[in-house]
């Protein structure tokens, strides 16, 4: 992991309308590393997403991929460095009518020249990265949800991003599958040097893969703590902060 930042956000202001979801963000996601997007429910971890990706513009602040100033580029300019994003989405985001090969196909057909042979190979290595290599030709509806999951991966890879964006990527697995996820994305970070943005409220996830991150506050709408999972949990002074991140310790000591 590098001390260099991959991606910045300085005094960034975030909403829709009138509505403020987030304010005075500032936040640098080191390269190679799984910063991690925390908080409660409906502080605006997946607007701060869906601006990190692009999809919303900030009422104010600065927003840096690399030494690329997003917002002040051109259409074409954006274009290009979204092609070096990988999002994975909550659901999976599978078209259901195509197979799990078509769908990891889709961006190799958008966005390169390559013929349907280069374009065939590069599914399937894309598909044996996430252990999938066997579901190529089968619909999403005869797969299971961890598999969806997995496949939604391998189309994230597709284009070899430099950044990766996981939206709640453990919701609705089992603990296993969810174990198997994290091991996935620990091996991907590793072993491709992607550098991983996750959005999740699952702790045994979060204190498994990331290694830094930001937490949001609903209630005074902006970020109030910074640093890894494992370091807010046992570092934090934040009331509100402590209890969250020791939340399932404080529900195992009050079953006991």
């Amino acid at each position: 992991m590098s001390d260099d930042p991959i991606m910045t956000m300085q005094g960034v202001t975030l909403g829709f309308g009138p509505k403020i979801i987030q304010s005075d963000i500032d936040l640098s996601v080191r390269r190679g590393s799984i910063f991690a997007v925390m908080g409660g429910s409906g502080c605006g971890k997946s607007t701060l997403l869906k601006s990190m990706i692009g999809l919303l513009r900030p009422k104010s602040g600065s927003f840096h991929v690399g030494m690329q100033d997003y917002w002040a580029g051109s259409d074409a300019q954006r274009t290009e460095i979204n092609h070096r994003f990988g999002v994975l989405f909550q659901s999976g985001a599978l078209w259901s009518s195509m197979t799990v090969g078509e769908n990891v196909a889709l961006p190799l057909q958008m966005f390169t020249r390559l013929d349907a042979r280069a374009i065939r190979r590069l599914v399937e290595l894309k598909l044996a990265l996430v252990d999938l290599q066997d579901a190529i030709d089968l619909t999403p509806a005869e797969i299971s949800g961890g598999m969806r999951k997995r496949a939604g991966l391998a189309r994230a890879l597709a284009l070899d991003p430099d950044i990766l964006f996981f939206d709640e990527p453990s919701a609705g697995l089992d603990p296993i599958t969810s174990a198997r996820l994290d091991d996935l994305i620990l091996n991907l970070r590793d072993g491709l040097g992607a550098t991983i943005v996750i959005v999740s409220h699952e702790l045994p996830s979060l204190f498994t893969i990331a290694d830094d991150g930001i937490f949001l506050d609903a209630l005074t709408k902006r970020p109030i703590a910074h640093g890894s999972p494992r370091h807010l949990r046992d570092n934090s002074t934040d009331p509100q902060v402590h209890a969250f991140m020791n939340r399932q310790r404080n529900e195992e000591g009050s079953a006991s």
